[in-house]
């Protein structure tokens, strides 16, 4: 059994304009003050990273590097959650998703895909320079607005958008394959890879590529009640990278999973920060170590309750605290009776 690497924190909702949340080593400092040992980085923030020249330099990256060792943390993946979502974009969320590319690529779909494919393609020369083995992103969805049957969909429908998905995504994955490093799909409602069977049906499109693994996330599967626990169980060998968030799902006699249009803090379904929800996380940290996951356990803050600056604070210990330090003995070694192979077969009552 292996040790969970932590704590950490994912940066993305903590960035801005005013400090210490406006450059790389003030919002690793604060980081590192709060007690998180690793950053996993936003690709996209200008403030804190520039992808095109850590995809470029290694001498760039080095200094990435040093800078929060320099405070006492270590970066420890990149995220393109923006970019890998532009992968893939129904026309309905075109306007919606145009927000996420450069002002030159808005209203241009092709181009905007072209784009966020190129990006990927840097994240992955960029993680190798940095010295990473996962990285994590979004699928994007092609089929999502079908995501309920009604009214029926044609028969392929599906497929098709699974077939498509997939031809867009192999590029990508072989250029991860070359660079070493294992890319992460966020399980996530909204995009076309939310629950296990679809990720079953892309990485089956997939050829069963050998960089196409899982960002677990037990939050997003409180809010589609689907067993977290046995996810582990069944996708274990898949899991390269684990974001720690909480969630509650609290249904009335009003609203269930679909939340009736509600806001955040009005859903049956929340985020919460940590130990406010219902996620049982020392049954998830307990099956990690079973099943050898060494990666990070990373704080990913999105609540509609608790400031970011206490989700943080909090995190930090909560984290730690969940993190078991994996034994070297069994438990019952001290009664052992120092048998050996000929000791055995007498015991089974088999000849020698």
């Amino acid at each position: 059994m292996k040790t969970l690497k932590g704590p950490a924190i994912f940066l993305a909702q903590f960035a801005g304009d005013a400090a210490p949340f406006d450059s790389l080593r003030a919002i690793a400092q604060w980081a590192a003050d709060l007690g998180y040992k690793g950053v996993q980085i936003p690709s996209w923030d200008a403030r804190l990273f520039d992808l095109d020249r850590a995809a470029e330099s290694k001498a760039y990256c080095d200094e990435v590097r040093g800078t929060l060792a320099s405070v006492g943390t270590v970066v420890t993946e990149l995220s393109t959650h923006l970019q890998g979502q532009l992968v893939a974009v129904h026309p309905a969320y075109d306007i919606a998703f145009d927000g996420f590319a450069p002002p030159q690529m808005r209203g241009k779909p092709a181009a905007r895909q072209a784009w966020a494919v190129d990006q990927l393609m840097k994240a992955a020369r960029a993680s190798r320079n940095l010295g990473l083995s996962a990285h994590v992103t979004f699928s994007g969805a092609l089929a999502w607005p079908y995501i309920y049957p009604w009214p029926q969909r044609p028969p392929g429908l599906i497929e098709t958008a699974f077939d498509e998905l997939a031809k867009r995504w192999r590029p990508v994955l072989n250029a991860f394959d070359e660079a070493g490093v294992d890319l992460c799909y966020e399980i996530h409602p909204g995009e076309d890879l939310h629950d296990g069977i679809t990720f079953e049906m892309f990485l089956e499109r997939v050829e069963g590529h050998r960089r196409c693994h899982i960002l677990y996330d037990p939050s997003h599967f409180v809010l589609q009640q689907l067993d977290y626990l046995g996810f582990i169980d069944a996708y274990h060998p898949r899991i390269r990278m684990f974001h720690v968030k909480d969630a509650e799902f609290n249904p009335t006699a009003k609203q269930g999973v679909y939340g009736g249009y509600q806001p955040w803090a009005q859903r049956a379904g929340r985020f919460r920060s940590l130990g406010d929800g219902q996620v049982d996380f020392k049954a998830i940290f307990s099956k990690f170590s079973q099943y050898d996951f060494d990666g990070w356990a990373v704080l990913e803050w999105e609540c509609c309750v608790k400031s970011p600056e206490q989700g943080a604070r909090e995190g930090a210990e909560f984290i730690r605290r969940h993190i078991i330090e994996v034994t070297g003995k069994a438990f019952d070694d001290f009664a052992g009776a120092g048998t050996d192979d000929a000791a055995n077969r007498r015991m089974l009552g088999l000849a020698q």
